[in-house]
């Protein structure tokens, strides 16, 4: 089974869902592994003692040009789906936008010149760690300067799968590393605040969700904090409420301090043991 732990908005809470989730379920003896996603940013590592065993170098085949070659035909443009070819034949000008190439390889296809040869760059690396005997944490890491962390997140993904469970932390907001982290999960746990900001990019995340037929409820952290509004809007959406974690100061500096709250408040522990019999028994 796949859990994927997801925000429309960064800092609501989803890393401390995902990592203390993955802490209980490994120590009730259950094979289970937690794939950071957030490759930009990945901090779930910071809440466990773990020994790194592997990490492998995740790369990207970008086209390389060869002006001399060049007929400045179009038939490259012509091919990406991405719009990551910009061209000006009369000026005699090839751009390749890098952020917005995925390496499909589709230019160098097109091109019957030999004008693109295909290079390789390094965007990443996975990392393994393991936690305990039957558990192990697979962190996602993009290279500083990378534009795209999707392939990424797709290998964080794969490395991931040789388990009972596996729990995705995925990266914040609503676009593609989102989409594809999401994309491979059989449940979806949104995480949110009480604030206009959280029930606004909710809004957000469930549309997508929705459109992707995936199963999901909703967990409501620093309840308390703001108006009712997120309520009311799940209550009209017929939207499953799994768990509710009060504005509380002293679960900020448990966490913030590194440490898994659940080890801390035995009130948390048990919210999160129904949490899990939810997921499992779903």
């Amino acid at each position: 089974m796949i859990v994927a732990v997801a925000s429309g908005k960064g800092g609501t809470g989803k890393t401390l869902i995902a990592t203390n989730l993955f802490a209980l379920l490994s120590k009730a003896s259950y094979n289970v592994n937690l794939a950071d996603c957030d490759a930009e940013e990945p901090n779930s590592l910071i809440f466990f003692k773990s020994t790194k065993e592997s990490a492998s170098e995740v790369r990207q085949m970008l086209p390389l040009f060869e002006p001399e070659a060049c007929t400045y035909c179009g038939k490259c443009e012509e091919y990406c789906n991405y719009n990551a070819i910009f061209l000006l034949p009369e000026k005699r000008i090839f751009r390749l936008i890098e952020d917005l190439c995925h390496g499909c390889g589709a230019c160098t296809y097109a091109c019957k010149f030999d004008a693109l040869k295909e290079t390789e760059i390094s965007l990443g690396e996975v990392g393994m760690y393991r936690v305990n005997s039957k558990s192990k944490l697979v962190e996602g890491r993009l290279r500083v300067g990378a534009l795209t962390p999707v392939p990424v997140i797709k290998e964080t993904i794969k490395a991931s799968l040789d388990s009972e469970i596996v729990i995705l932390d995925a990266p914040p907001g609503t676009s593609c590393p989102f989409i594809h982290t999401i994309s491979k999960a059989d449940y979806v746990l949104l995480v949110t605040e009480p604030t206009p900001f959280g029930l606004n990019d909710l809004k957000l995340s469930i549309q997508i969700v929705r459109q992707m037929e995936k199963p999901f409820s909703v967990i409501i952290n620093r309840a308390g904090l703001g108006s009712d509004d997120v309520y009311k809007y799940l209550k009209k959406e017929k939207i499953k409420i799994s768990m509710e974690l009060q504005f509380d100061k002293e679960i900020a500096m448990i966490y913030s301090s590194g440490k898994l709250v659940i080890e801390s408040r035995a009130d948390i522990y048990q919210k999160f043991v129904k949490l899990s019999e939810s997921i499992i028994h779903n």
